[in-house]
């Protein structure tokens, strides 16, 4: 059978479900992994990571139910649903490949102020103290705070933010791609009849 077929279209969708479920149980494995070896303490950090891993475990168990029963309703809001995830996906991932010097560092900075907790990990596992200065009158985990001389956490961040950025927004775009894969794999299993049921009745 070509793989333009029925069985191929149903197949390649399943795959592709599979492979977002592991990715959904791998996410929601690390931070859950990390907050057990006490790799981070945040758990605003960790809450966000579970919600994406359930949030994309939901999307691919719909999918999957949908591909093998060949639902239409189940198949109509997955491709919907899909394809507001690449959106939004896609926007982000260009949005953190375009961020130059300056707007990583301002960026960064608001991330700084908004999260106390992930602070913490941050001087913890960088031996710094500080965004742009270093106050001994402040309260630091980091090692260095004992001997009162600690270096900003800012320049450290920043040398290796830019090439986070771009795994992420590399990855980001990846997966964007996967996803519009799905919503056309989905439009054209929708509009394909199953073979096994009267084939006078369209699916």
């Amino acid at each position: 059978m070509v793989c333009g077929g029925f069985a191929c279209s149903r197949s390649c969708l399943c795959a592709l479900n599979l492979l977002y479920t592991l990715v959904s149980l791998l996410l929601i494995g690390i931070a859950a992994w990390g907050i057990g070896f006490g790799l981070i303490s945040s758990l605003r950090v960790v809450g966000v990571v579970i919600a994406v891993g359930i949030f994309l475990f939901l999307i691919a168990l719909v999918g999957l139910i949908g591909a093998v029963k060949h639902h239409q309703v189940l198949l109509f809001f997955y491709m919907i649903i899909l394809l507001l995830v690449f959106i939004i996906q896609f926007s982000v991932s260009c949005a953190c490949l375009a961020l130059n010097q300056e707007q990583q560092g301002q960026l960064l900075e608001v991330g700084w102020n908004n999260t106390a907790s992930a602070q913490n990990d941050i001087q913890r596992s960088l031996n710094c103290c500080g965004f742009r200065s270093f106050n001994p009158n402040d309260t630091c985990l980091a090692s260095c705070f004992y001997s009162r001389h600690c270096s900003p956490c800012a320049p450290i961040i920043e040398e290796y933010a830019g090439e986070v950025l771009r795994f992420v927004g590399g990855i980001g775009l990846f997966f964007s791609f996967t996803e519009i894969l799905g919503v056309w794999l989905t439009y054209r299993y929708r509009n394909q009849k199953d073979p096994r049921a009267n084939p006078s009745a369209f699916l």
